[in-house]
């Protein structure tokens, strides 16, 4: 698959197939992600790679804690509220998802579950937790760095036939996270990737969120 029809295509995958993923092609994929950029050549990110007994250990105790009502513990500072076009566009995409599941505003249990699936990573068999250095901590270039390589995983994956989402419900009980992934304490939990092969019949995988148009995103200044 040729990179712009990769960019062009890829979704974010919510429904997988229960079949499992081979190791020598998640080592393929990342070995591509692992060619990002990041700034003087620092590579900061680190990638732990979860199926299994593990995984489910993980997912279990997300939704565990937050049916509990356990506040989220995120390891990075987290935003407020979104507000303005953010909110609208948080909303849109929402509206979106429920419209082709079809669940109803007024359907409490059905979007519930929705929420529920999230901290469960998507029901995914495989789950990639990105995590940083904690000696750059405090450097937003590092997160940034992490950006591009998350962003060439999912990109690889597709290439590949896999679907993924970049997945921030599913870190939000970090504690969680970390011990069952056996992350060790100088690394910082970011975010994670539910990955695997996409349901065909799930029609949420469908979904495509719309963009701005260039006007809006790009100014070009001193052209002709």
């Amino acid at each position: 698959m040729k990179l712009d029809q990769a960019m062009q295509e890829r979704r974010s995958i919510r429904g997988f197939t229960d079949k499992p993923v081979d190791r020598a092609l998640l080592e393929e994929i990342i070995a591509l992600a692992n060619r990002a950029p990041s700034s003087m050549n620092t590579q900061p990110w680190h990638l732990h790679v979860l199926t299994g007994e593990p995984l489910d250990r993980v997912r279990e105790g997300n939704s565990t804690r937050m049916m509990q009502g356990v506040p989220p513990v995120r390891e990075i500072s987290d935003h407020a509220a979104y507000a303005g076009p953010h909110r609208d566009r948080q909303v849109g995409i929402a509206k979106q998802l429920f419209a082709a599941m079809g669940i109803a505003r007024e359907d409490k249990d059905r979007r519930q579950d929705w929420v529920m699936r999230g901290f469960r990573q998507f029901d995914a068999p495989v789950s990639v937790v990105v995590t940083f250095d904690r000696a750059l901590a405090d450097d937003t270039i590092a997160h940034f760095d992490l950006g591009a390589v998350t962003y060439g995983l999912v990109l690889a994956a597709w290439a590949q036939g896999l679907g993924a989402v970049i997945n921030g419900q599913g870190i939000m009980q970090s504690p969680v996270v970390r011990e069952h992934a056996q992350i060790p304490e100088d690394e910082v939990i970011m975010t994670c990737v539910a990955l695997g092969w996409p349901n065909e019949t799930f029609a949420a995988n469908d979904v495509v969120s719309t963009r701005r148009e260039i006007g809006e995103v790009a100014r070009f200044v001193g052209f002709k």
